[in-house]
């Protein structure tokens, strides 16, 4: 790929009809250029038809489609996939595809490494490597050879999509508006450890689900599991989302949920869980996630940990974890225990990491 001429994809049909007319066009052919990238996912510029040989021909000494095939892929034994794509810098990420029954779900990166640097991740023992281009993640799904089988994206790979926010809600945009992919908002998840002022932008600039990762109720050992609730502690992440009515636990009436709180109920607030053994799974955690989480209308995913070296922590087994389960549940927090997928090829939570690819 020549990285001296732009990518198309990745841009918003604005963008395209911009760049239309700033090369003699009409500002429709924008529009036609949206279609075949996000609705025919062409390989060429010459498989634009319906645009002129001339303009294509201009079209081409500017811009390329910007799609880049993976580089490897391994299959898990449970039939997960874990696709190493190149990026625009000559970097490398991961992405995860996860059949499972009808579902398909498809994990995206936004950046290579991370600067979270959360003790329990291997991505931020990477380091950070920088942001990917709304072109890198789109082309995650743009060269996905599943990609008409997905049915949710989760935003849950390498790197902080809040430290990534433009290209995150600019890639959402694409992946959901009708002249991109129409995909609902409600089929794609974007994670957070929990920046405050990029999450407040993000609950009111899009309507994707979103999932906090919270790992800790308890502000000095969630700091020691995760650096960055020092600069934004859970309690205050928590408070802002209290802020929305659509994340706040709605009183049921004889008559019924309202129309507004039926509508704004659609959207999903969840908060991830890494169950640590003899860390965070006792009672006392229990508790304390009830507590913290009281007035929110959400659901918690409690997730096993995998093994990554120099690490001392282990995972919980699976009889405390369903105390955990059943405790919240009873409390009014609808609990789940995620699946583990593609353990074997290092493509489960937590284990994406392309720092021997990226150097």
């Amino acid at each position: 790929m020549d990285s001296n001429i732009l990518p198309l994809i990745g841009m918003t049909q604005g963008e395209l009809r911009n760049a239309a007319k700033e090369l003699g066009m009409p500002a429709f052919t924008g529009g036609q250029i949206a279609q075949w990238l996000y609705t025919s996912h062409i390989k060429s510029i010459e498989d634009m038809t319906n645009i002129s040989k001339k303009n294509r021909g201009v079209l081409t000494e500017h811009y390329q489609i910007g799609a880049m095939e993976y580089a490897e892929v391994q299959e898990s034994k449970d039939g997960t996939k874990k696709y190493l794509f190149p990026t625009l810098s000559g970097k490398f990420v991961e992405t995860v595809y996860i059949p499972d029954g009808d579902r398909a779900t498809l994990c995206v990166s936004c950046q290579v490494g991370c600067k979270m640097n959360c003790l329990f991740c291997q991505t931020g023992k990477q380091g950070f490597e920088g942001s990917l281009t709304t072109a890198d993640i789109i082309n995650q799904i743009y060269s996905l050879p599943e990609r008409e089988k997905l049915t949710n994206i989760v935003f849950m790979g390498q790197g902080e999509p809040m430290d990534n926010l433009d290209n995150v809600l600019k890639a959402t945009e694409i992946l959901t508006a009708d002249w991109g992919y129409a995909w609902s908002p409600r089929r794609i998840t974007v994670s957070s450890v929990g920046i405050k002022d990029k999450l407040k932008r993000f609950i009111e600039e899009s309507e994707c689900h979103l999932a906090i990762s919270l790992h800790s109720p308890i502000h000095e050992q969630r700091m020691q599991l995760m650096p960055a609730e020092k600069a934004m502690p859970i309690k205050d992440v928590i408070e802002l989302l209290k802020q929305y009515p659509f994340f706040r636990r709605q009183q049921r009436s004889e008559y019924g949920y309202g129309m507004e709180e039926q509508t704004s109920r659609q959207r999903r607030l969840s908060f991830e869980y890494i169950v640590f053994d003899g860390l965070n799974d006792s009672m006392t955690y229990a508790r304390e996630i009830v507590r913290l989480l009281d007035g929110l209308d959400c659901r918690v995913n409690l997730i096993r940990f995998h093994n990554i070296p120099d690490v001392p922590l282990k995972t919980s087994n699976e009889g405390r974890m369903e105390v955990l389960r059943d405790y919240l549940t009873k409390h009014g927090i609808f609990t789940t225990i995620r699946a583990s997928r593609g353990q074997d090829i290092f493509a489960a939570c937590g284990l994406l990491n392309t720092m021997r690819k990226s150097q």
